[in-house]
Parts: structure tokens; C-alpha cells; sequence
């Protein structure tokens, strides 16, 4: 393999000019003409969501001591590529199916929301991809995740602000799909260690994200369901948040408490909620959500992990599997069952829409575990190889593991 992709100044900095300059290009002809006006969203609510992804979110993965700096520096270089990208992809699917246009600042919250995917996937990752690779990722992720919602759109008629609640489903396992490719440190390695400063930062991550993750359920809502979606939210990261303390305790040897289980546990009825917020009639519903997301995450930490890594050798870095993924499996089905209920007197008629329900989770979850097995598939490599194609399994892991 050449030298030059495991030089971070021969590769990394012409990478960034060349997608910067073709972004600019993209641009010149997809965005041309004025924008719309009049956005049904605020600019502090665009903040909120800037603030829970960049701060939020940067932070939260900041608990490896040797990657604390290159969390968060990461993570902004991500973000700030990936909504250019993502906002492109919106105007080309404008440009090429005539959607409706949206405002200039609702397209951006857009492209800050779908960025959540690639922050969660690239967690799953945390210090075994370099910056090629990440880069890499983001570019297809963003692709095959606004694929998915224009086919749940399109086909399944599913609102755009429900199909955007799906980004912790994707990312989680657009995450774990293309985890197994790269190589996982020894569990004494020095480079799954944290220190006190790294937990407290991560822990300072969860605060922001505790914090804003109303605004971020409720952000591309409709103005009537926004006020019930932040008050549902709200409740089911309470109850998540004093389930996961009780069960830290309980389900330690020594009986004292483990950032571990606070700082994931506790955002996980967040999680959970957001794909049926704007469904609940009653707080008490989001609260049993919210404990529910809570026991998944912390029980599922201590039983699953180790059935990940011995039998399907996936080595999940951050547990986003169970920060995100099965908390928004566990929101998909029952957003489900909160339909079937509303409908029981008319369920016969009802049961399209029922599968449609299902097949919105399910297709989310195929694109999101096709498109990572293709990042990583000879073709990726290929990209990553300056043309050289690679077709042998054990080659492709070893390729990336020496990246």
C-alpha cells in the first residue's frame, strides 16, 4: 500500500480542497437563484440543534483519553463537510424529482440534523479510522441516508419530519456495519482508557445533550405538535435519566455508580421518544418509554456487548448500539403500537398502513447496513487505494487496519 495514506499532510489537506472545491462547483449551478422565504423555524432553534451536534455531541464522545482532542476536532471537520454535502443532496433531489423547495434555513437544520447519523457511526469507530476513512464515511452515509428517507417519502408517504427522527437508527447501524473492518484494541490497551478529565468532558457532552434534546425532537415538527413533542421529550429523559442512576447502582458489583451507564442511559429515552412524540397522548406514556429506553441500555451494555464481540466481531467503541440503536427500535415499534391503538376500532382498514409503519423501520435499517457493507467493500477500497482494486476478504480488513 502506498506511503502517502499513512501520511496525514500528503493526503488529508488535498482531500478537503478537492471535495471543497467540487461542493463550490455543485453549488454555483444547484443554488443559483434566491431563496425561499418565510421558515416556520426559528434561528435560536436552529442553534439548539448546531449546539447539541457540534458541543453536544463532540463532547459526549471525548471519554478516550488518547482521542479527547480528536473526538471533538473531528467531529467539527465532519460536520462542517457534511452539511455542505447534505444541503446538495437535498438541492439535487430538488434539481432532478421537482420536490418542493425549501428556505435557505430550514435546509441547513435539515443537513445539521442528518449529520447526527454519520457523529453516531463514526463513534462506533472512535480511535481505529483516520480522517480518510471518516471522511469517506460521511460522504456515502449522507447519500444512502437521504436515499432512504427519499424513498420513505416518496413511495411510503412518510412525514419528512417523522423520516428524519430515524437518524439514530441509521447512524447506529451504518455504525456497526462498517465496525467490523477495523482492527479492535486489546481490552488493557492504553486506547480503550479514560481518565477523570476525559469522563468529565464526555459527561459535560450529555449535559448539552440532555439539555437540547427537546429542540431537537421538535425542531422540524409542524407549529401545533412542537409544544406536546418538547413536553413528551422532556419527561422520558427525566425518567431515563433517574432510571439509569438506580440502575447503575443495582447492576454494579461494589454498588457505586458508573459514568458509563449515566452518560448513555440517560439520553436514551430522548432517543426513544422521537420517533413517537408527536403520537403520545399522555406524559406518563413518554415516561414508561423513557424507563423502558433506560433499562434496554444499561441491561444491554452488560449482556450483548460481549455477544457482539465474541460472536459477530463487531467492537462497538462508544455502545452506540445501545444509545441509539435498539433505543430507536424500541421508539419505532412502539410508535407502532401507539398506531395500532389509535386505529383499534378500525383496524381491519388500517392494516396498510400498519405494514407501512414497520416497513419504514425495517427499510431505514437495510439502507442503513447495505450502505455501510459497500463503504467497506472492495469498491471502498478501491476509492481508498487510488484505483487498485481489492477482492479478497481478509485483504479488505487489512486494509483498513493499516490505514
Amino acid at each position: 500500500m502506498s506511503s502517502n495514506y499513512r501520511n496525514f499532510r500528503n493526503s488529508v489537506p488535498w482531500l478537503i480542497f478537492f471535495l471543497e472545491a467540487v461542493f463550490i462547483i455543485l453549488f454555483c449551478f444547484l443554488y443559483s437563484d434566491d431563496g425561499v422565504s418565510g421558515s416556520n423555524i426559528s434561528y435560536p432553534a436552529f442553534q439548539d440543534v448546531s449546539h447539541m451536534v457540534i458541543f453536544g455531541l463532540g463532547f459526549f464522545l471525548a471519554f478516550l483519553k488518547r482521542y479527547k482532542f480528536s473526538s471533538t476536532g473531528f467531529n467539527l471537520l465532519l460536520i462542517v463537510l457534511g452539511v455542505q454535502w447534505s444541503v446538495l443532496m437535498e438541492g439535487l433531489l430538488f434539481f432532478l424529482f421537482q420536490n418542493e423547495k425549501e428556505d435557505d434555513l430550514k435546509s441547513i437544520t435539515k443537513a445539521t440534523v442528518s449529520m447526527t447519523t454519520v457523529v453516531i457511526s463514526s463513534a462506533a469507530v472512535l480511535g481505529k479510522a483516520n480522517p480518510i476513512q471518516l471522511i469517506v464515511m460521511t460522504i456515502v452515509e449522507i447519500a444512502a441516508f437521504h436515499l432512504s428517507r427519499w424513498i420513505n417519502k416518496m413511495y411510503l408517504k412518510i412525514g419528512d419530519s417523522v423520516g428524519m427522527m430515524h437518524v439514530h437508527l441509521f447512524g447506529a447501524y451504518f455504525g456497526l456495519a462498517v465496525s467490523p473492518f477495523f482492527s479492535e484494541p486489546s481490552p488493557n490497551s492504553e486506547k480503550n482508557a479514560s481518565t477523570p478529565e476525559s469522563d468529565l468532558l464526555s459527561m459535560l457532552g450529555t449535559l448539552f445533550l440532555w439539555v437540547f434534546w427537546p429542540s431537537f425532537n421538535s425542531v422540524l415538527a409542524v407549529e401545533e405538535e412542537k409544544n406536546t413533542i418538547i413536553y413528551n421529550t422532556y419527561f422520558a429523559l427525566a425518567v431515563s435519566a433517574v432510571t439509569a442512576f438506580a440502575l447503575s447502582v443495582l447492576t454494579t458489583k461494589d454498588g457505586k455508580l458508573r459514568m458509563k451507564h449515566i452518560h448513555s442511559a440517560t439520553l436514551a429515552g430522548g432517543v426513544t421518544v422521537g420517533y413517537a412524540a408527536h403520537s403520545i397522548w399522555y406524559p406518563s406514556i413518554a415516561m414508561i418509554l423513557g424507563l423502558l429506553a433506560s433499562v434496554i441500555t444499561v441491561l444491554g451494555s452488560h449482556h450483548l456487548q460481549r455477544c457482539l464481540n465474541s460472536v459477530l466481531k463487531i467492537h462497538d467503541a462508544s455502545g452506540i448500539h445501545f444509545t441509539f440503536g435498539l433505543p430507536g427500535v424500541l421508539g419505532a415499534i412502539a410508535h407502532v403500537i401507539l398506531f395500532v391503538v389509535k386505529n383499534w376500532t378500525d383496524l381491519r382498514s388500517q392494516r396498510y398502513l400498519i405494514m407501512i409503519e414497520i416497513g419504514t423501520f425495517c427499510l431505514t435499517i437495510s439502507v442503513a447496513l447495505i450502505s455501510g457493507f459497500i463503504t467497506v467493500s472492495p469498491f471502498g477500497c478501491w476509492i481508498l487505494n487510488g484505483g487498485t482494486q481489492i477482492t479478497d476478504l481478509a485483504k479488505i480488513r487489512f486494509f483498513y487496519l493499516s490505514l
